[in-house]
């Protein structure tokens, strides 16, 4: 009970977060538009690559690390672990940031759009500061310090926010709108890692020697770090090859850049919402795993992986309806653009195997499963390259949702298939049915509530409308199918009510 209640917690914290980087998004389309909101894209997505090679790997390593341990009580070591962690990424990421502003003429030729290197610059200046801050959050995670590494990412997230919409609002001279984005990531960075690291000193954090802790880590944290960097890599690639391929096709760049940002600017961000519910899941779900993993514990192992599994199936499916019927209603409320509403709808079934590849990629790492995870990546990825490379000249931006769809599809059923054979059967057939049988009725009748609505109301009430019945027709059907149980939903809340009004 008290993991369920760690991970309402730490859900809330994710909600929040996610709630306020989705409204900056909003305020970003709206204030540098989409094709600024490509530039920025782009950017970022070539410096996460050398963030992901810096420390990507060495965050969930860690904490499987801490997780064993803690399974036999070795204190010291976890301090050890932790200060051979910090060592390799700033052995990674100082130099990557002194060489990268060394060779800066000759690096700037890598983006398609020149103003893309001035943002990445202002990013890099960051690199070292958010890889350590990677690396300490890390060790709350292994410790089982939910609260903290949580709260202070959603601080990171509220000063990126601040000063973003600062600097946006105020500063009136020449500066490219995206550019201002960029110092407020800076100066978010530098906050955080500041405070983490005041934090893990405070609760009695030390660092001690590192030896017969570096080279367990660095081998352990390759896989991982090589899957998470390719992942970025193959961002940056496709934030290149995509406006090369569509301007070979006759786009102009600005239309070329304008369509890669509605895609990753826009339609992304919205199928990313389940990520701060199922991020959730694989926060409190990891130590557990790895801690029973390592005492030899396979029915809890598999009984935890059923638990997860079915809550990530629970809460991508129950979003479809919603996506599927209204998603370019809120495509056009959210960024006055038609088009990434149309994309969220055709994106609606999508939700499902995005959600599960990343909650099963994030237990099968904690079971020492980084070689694998790795291989299964660059398969859904070539996918995914080979859409991108191909398919722009025949459907546009459409290109980029045919290849997640591939990419999401191979890697979930990949990574179900490793899940099994290390956990054991995952009996999730009948719930799944279940699920497609609560709503199902509800997305009809969503449909034709909507059509029926938008001939007789104006847009916003027929949309409100129409969510309210699919969200009360959707807690119906889950309840008949017993998928929740919505009595002891209501009688926990209203009965708490209740008391506080006697008292």
């Amino acid at each position: 009970m008290n993991m369920y209640r760690t991970a309402a917690v730490v859900t809330l914290f994710s909600a929040a977060e996610h709630c306020l980087g989705f409204l900056y998004r909003i305020i970003l389309s709206r204030t540098i538009g989409p094709e600024g909101l490509g530039v920025y894209q782009a950017a970022y997505t070539v410096f996460a690559v050398f963030l992901t090679v810096s420390a990507s790997g060495l965050p969930v390593t860690l904490s499987r690390v801490i997780s064993r341990h803690r399974a036999h009580g070795s204190r010291h070591r976890e301090q050890s672990a932790v200060t051979g962690a910090v060592l390799i990424s700033l052995a990674f990421s100082v130099p990557i940031t002194v060489l990268l502003f060394a060779l800066r003429g000759q690096f700037s030729q890598v983006f398609a759009d020149a103003r893309c290197a001035d943002l990445f610059y202002i990013l890099l200046a960051g690199l070292s500061c958010t890889s350590v801050y990677s690396v300490i959050r890390g060790s709350f995670w292994g410790n089982k310090r939910f609260f903290a590494y949580s709260f202070i990412e959603l601080v990171e997230e509220m000063i990126r926010i601040g000063v973003g919409v600062a600097l946006l609002l105020c500063v009136t001279t020449g500066i490219f709108g995206a550019n201002l984005a960029a110092i407020a990531v800076l100066i978010s960075y530098i906050c955080s890692f500041a405070i983490a690291l005041v934090y893990f000193f405070v609760k009695g954090g030390k660092f001690r020697s590192p030896k017969g802790e570096l080279h367990p880590l660095l081998s352990a944290s390759m896989p991982v770090t090589a899957m998470r960097a390719s992942s970025s890599l193959m961002s940056s690639l496709i934030s290149v090859l995509f406006p090369l391929q569509l301007r070979s096709a006759g786009y102009s760049a600005a239309r070329a850049m304008s369509e890669y940002g509605v895609v990753y600017g826009m339609v992304m961000p919205v199928m990313a919402i389940p990520c701060a519910f199922i991020s959730s899941i694989a926060l409190v779900l990891v130590p557990e795993l790895s801690e029973n993993f390592y005492r030899g514990r396979k029915e809890q192992v598999c009984a935890l992986a059923e638990r997860a599994l079915s809550a990530t199936l629970l809460i991508t499916c129950a979003l479809v309806p919603f996506y599927l019927v209204c998603g370019q209603d809120i495509g056009v409320m959210l960024y006055s653009n038609a088009a990434s509403g149309r994309m969220l709808s055709w994106c609606a079934a999508l939700l499902l195997p995005m959600g599960v590849t990343m909650i099963v990629s994030s237990m099968l790492n904690s079971l020492g499963c980084e070689k694998h995870t790795l291989g299964i990546f660059l398969a859904g990825s070539a996918a995914m390259l080979l859409c991108t490379f191909f398919l722009p000249r025949y459907l546009g931006a459409g290109a980029l949702l045919v290849g997640t769809a591939c990419d999401s599809c191979i890697t979930a059923l990949l990574s179900l298939l490793l899940l099994r054979k290390k956990a054991g059967a995952l009996r999730l057939g009948k719930y799944l049915a279940r699920l497609a049988a609560a709503l199902v009725p509800v997305a009809v009748l969503g449909a034709l509530v909507h059509a029926l609505l938008m001939r007789v109301m104006s847009y916003f009430p027929a949309l409100a409308v129409t969510m309210l019945v699919m969200l009360a027709s959707e807690a119906a059907m889950l309840s008949f199918f017993r998928l929740i149980d919505l009595k002891a939903l209501l009688t926990r809340f209203f009965g708490k009510k209740r008391k506080k009004i006697a008292a």
